[in-house]
């Protein structure tokens, strides 16, 4: 699936004004709304859109640790472990992955302690082997796709 100019652009309005109208995209662009909403269910259909919602704060939240939790599976136990995870309602994603361990997952807690606890429980899961932890001190680059978009966009960058 191709990204184009237009699409690109489309995605960047989507992103940098999430809360505007199918309507104001098409006015910004120059182009038809029907244009818009035809790319934009494109997108979505070929997967390149997977969700319209705020991004919200953990630490907004009351969670302001975030955690990085590498987690050694016993073999054969990869889906019941990772179904386990997905109960745990600090673990805001989580990844297999290769290299040091089976699962890599992203943890937030409301303070050091929190995290003892939070890490505790997913040691105490059937088929978790060890786990290995790394705290973030502070976030250097925020989640983003507005360079992404722009470099598919253009056909820039590395492929």
């Amino acid at each position: 699936m191709a990204v184009d100019a237009l699409d690109a652009k489309i995605l960047r309005l989507l992103l940098e004004q999430p809360r505007t109208s199918v309507r104001e995209y098409a006015r910004l662009l120059g182009v038809a709304r029907g244009t818009v909403q035809a790319r934009l269910d494109r997108l979505e259909r070929d997967g390149v859109i997977t969700a319209y919602s705020p991004l919200l704060s953990p630490a907004g939240l009351g969670h302001p640790v975030l955690a990085f939790v590498h987690i050694e599976v016993t073999q054969g136990h990869l889906e019941e472990v990772a179904d386990a995870l997905a109960e745990v309602p600090q673990i805001i994603e989580a990844f297999s992955t290769t290299g040091g361990g089976d699962l890599l997952a992203r943890v937030v807690a409301r303070d050091a302690a929190h995290l003892e606890d939070v890490i505790q429980q997913l040691i105490s899961l059937p088929g978790v082997v060890r786990t290995r932890t790394e705290v973030a001190l502070r976030e250097r680059v925020p989640h983003r796709m507005l360079p992404l978009v722009e470099a598919v966009g253009t056909g820039a960058g590395p492929r």
